[in-house]
């Protein structure tokens, strides 16, 4: 907790400003009950109406100070905790967009998403509570046992008993709820990992008729939490209750000792009612640290997480020492790769050598599992190889920034990916500022204008969130666009044309092929058909390059590609 409250530097006056009118309001706070103090004992016990009027008038002017000071002090650490909370979701959200797949996968998207908004806010409530009554609390306290003795020494041994039972009733049960608030915030990462899952796979829920199986997992999960919750809260709910059992024993041995020095004439009613006064400061202070007490183990819980987002070091960031590539053709070259993932106990890629020119088609084929997506995931640095090394106009990627490599690189993934807003924006994704004529001709060679143009508002079409109000081969069609509207030197299709049939592909290979002639082409297809015309194709099997040449030549030469076009071609097409 404490290392994220560095981040509150830049509020470092607003935080100043909320500490001294803080400490005006508890001093005005604590005079206010001497004043009383001299009105009973003074105004009405001599009949003074004037001393009643002008001491009350005081009182007035000393509640109004206090009024203002808390107000605007609630104001500002209102807008210093919503303000830290804004840069700290900046930070996170800008720490993983930083980082590779590997953290990804090591953190998870669900666990992700909690840190950056319930565990964020948990800390923002905190620091709203500590702005309000880090000051207020310990003044209130050490203040009122000052004024408290003032007015009666003897009458203050009462705080002997119930100063060190209140804390250790606050000490106990924060304890106990410590690792309940732990727990709770790795069960919330589970329920939106659940319910994560069922939204998004919906339609294959639907399908197979699990739904039943996916409530029961839901509400596994649901119950987990609520328990959980149940447990802490019950703790929580039980401090308050006996606090106030606490603090009204407190209050009836204050009346009860106080009247009887009263009657002793010891003590003045006007000081007795005072140090009444002073003892409710003081058990309301311990009241507001336990509070804070409550908030702070499961603001510490949702700290830590944070910390873990913010400190993990991206495996995969730009070199000390950034190098230029030599020239912009987008040249790329494999010079034996090998890549493990962490954890495998074998490589996926092993020994992998070849190179894509400019000007060139390189296909990639191979069975389930042999690592053709991977291979075309190392070239954007993805992921990091373990040996070897990979170098786009001959320049390493390693060597060179990300951003630039990634400038050369137009990348339509397996899985179209689209984001909510208009088909437009979607393109304009790939090149942010793309005329509407760039648009339309990326879109007319991914075959994509003919659907669009049929659509009521055309380009100004909204998608939904993840593309789900069009078919797969439509987004597949739009990933496509969006990486040929940037025009870049290196164009890497990962297994695009699946989604596709056989006319639109054959259409869109043709309208790709004058599109792309004087950049590198490097695709991982499934289907014969569609890489039969490549410049090159690598046959993967089991992370090795088992063949490598033209179509007539691997079906000389390589039995793994053999056997793929028998299971795809009649003996007619293949001859």
């Amino acid at each position: 907790m404490l290392k994220l409250l560095r981040y509150l530097k830049p509020f470092t006056w607003p935080i100043l400003a909320v500490l001294v009118l803080l400490f005006m309001q508890a001093l005005a706070d604590l005079y206010l009950p001497t004043l009383m103090s001299d009105i009973v004992d003074i105004g009405i016990v001599q009949g003074d109406t004037q001393f009643i009027l002008r001491v009350g008038l005081v009182m007035l002017s000393y509640a109004a100070l206090s009024a203002l000071c808390l107000v605007t002090a609630s104001y500002l650490s209102a807008r210093i905790a919503m303000g830290f909370g804004r840069n700290l979701r900046s930070l996170v959200f800008s720490r993983v967009s930083g980082y590779s797949l590997q953290e990804f996968n090591r953190l998870g998207t669900a666990s992700l998403i909690t840190r950056t908004t319930n565990d964020i806010t948990q800390v923002q409530q905190v620091v709203v509570m500590i702005l309000r009554m880090m000051v207020t609390a310990p003044i209130m306290c050490v203040g009122g046992l000052i004024m408290a003795v003032s007015k009666d020494a003897h009458l203050t041994l009462i705080f002997v008993l119930v100063l060190p039972l209140l804390a250790g009733m606050i000490w106990f049960i924060t304890r106990r709820s410590v690792p309940l608030f732990r727990a709770m915030q790795v069960k919330l990462d589970k329920l939106n990992l659940v319910l994560r899952e069922e939204l998004t796979g919906i339609r294959v829920i639907r399908a197979f008729n699990r739904l039943e199986h996916e409530t029961a997992r839901f509400n596994q999960a649901n119950s987990d939490l609520t328990n959980t919750a149940i447990k802490v809260n019950k703790l929580m709910a039980s401090l308050m209750p006996l606090m106030m059992l606490v603090m009204n024993l407190a209050t009836v041995a204050i009346v009860w000792f106080g009247g009887l020095r009263v009657d002793l004439g010891e003590m003045q009613v006007g000081d007795m009612m005072a140090f009444l006064q002073y003892a409710m400061q003081i058990m309301f202070s311990l009241v507001m640290i336990s509070m804070m007490l409550i908030m702070i183990p499961r603001a510490e819980a949702s700290a830590v997480r944070i910390n873990e987002v913010l400190d993990l070091v991206p495996e995969i960031k730009d070199a000390d020492r950034v190098k230029e590539a030599q020239g912009e053709r987008g040249l790329v070259e494999f010079k034996n790769v090998t890549f493990s993932y962490p954890g495998a106990e074998q490589p996926v890629l092993s020994n992998i050598s070849f190179t894509a020119a400019p000007g060139e088609v390189t296909a990639i084929i191979g069975g389930t599992g042999v690592g053709k997506s991977t291979l075309i995931n190392l070239i954007p640095r993805f992921y990091d190889i373990d040996s070897g090394s990979i170098l786009v106009d001959g320049v390493d990627v390693r060597q060179l920034s990300q951003a630039s490599l990634r400038a050369k690189i137009g990348y339509v993934p397996q899985k179209a990916v689209l984001f909510t807003g208009t088909i437009a924006d979607n393109i304009r994704f790939g090149k942010e500022n793309a005329t509407l004529e760039e648009i339309k001709q990326a879109a007319v060679i991914a075959q994509a204008d003919e659907f669009i143009s049929k659509l009521p508002e055309g380009y100004d079409t909204v998608l939904a969130q993840g593309g789900t109000n069009i078919s797969g081969g439509q987004k597949q069609r739009l990933a496509i666009a969006r990486a040929l509207v940037r025009q870049p030197k290196i164009y890497l299709f990962d297994d695009t044309f699946s989604a596709l049939d056989y006319q639109t592909d054959a259409k869109l290979r043709a309208a790709l092929k004058k599109a792309t002639a004087s950049a590198t082409v490097i695709l991982v297809a499934q289907r014969v058909s569609t890489i039969m015309d490549a410049d090159r194709i690598i046959v993967l099997d089991k992370g090795k390059i088992t063949g490598m040449g033209k179509h007539r030549e691997l079906l000389a030469t390589c039995q793994v590609y053999r056997e793929i076009v028998a299971s795809q071609l009649s003996e007619e097409e293949i001859a």
